[in-house]
């Protein structure tokens, strides 16, 4: 994925956007959905280290053959209907990108890799510091 998406030729020159552009946008876009705790496959969980790092291929993956089709792996928080959560991550994901970068995205494919239960507090516990 060291390729660039060339979007515009002129006679001033030309502008190429890097795939990891297009992944920084799209996991920028999908963290912000409500329901989503993060992204899966060991992109980065806060948006400091997201934008940091130079390897964000986990977990986002961009493929231009034809179309634009983006792919993500996502973490949802329990009680979220997923296919609501999943719709409205590929509707923000689509828009972010479309709009920032002029490309027409044709798929957003996510995939739900597991789900974030809340962390129970348990007063026994913490008054005692074991489960009875």
């Amino acid at each position: 994925m060291n390729e660039v998406y060339r979007y515009d030729e002129n006679q001033l020159g030309k502008v190429e956007i890097a795939p990891e552009v297009i992944q920084i946008i799209s996991g920028i876009a999908a963290s912000r959905v409500e329901g989503v705790v993060g992204l899966s496959g060991g992109v980065a969980s806060n948006l400091n280290q997201l934008l940091g790092r130079k390897n964000v291929k986990k977990g986002i993956r961009v493929e231009l053959d034809d179309q634009l089709v983006i792919e993500l792996a996502v973490v949802v928080q329990y009680g979220y209907n997923i296919p609501e959560v999943g719709q409205e991550i590929q509707e923000q994901v689509k828009s972010a990108v479309e709009s920032m970068t002029g490309l027409i995205v044709d798929q957003v494919v996510v995939r739900v890799d597991g789900i974030k239960f809340p962390q129970e507090k348990n007063t026994e516990q913490e008054s005692s510091g074991r489960v009875r």
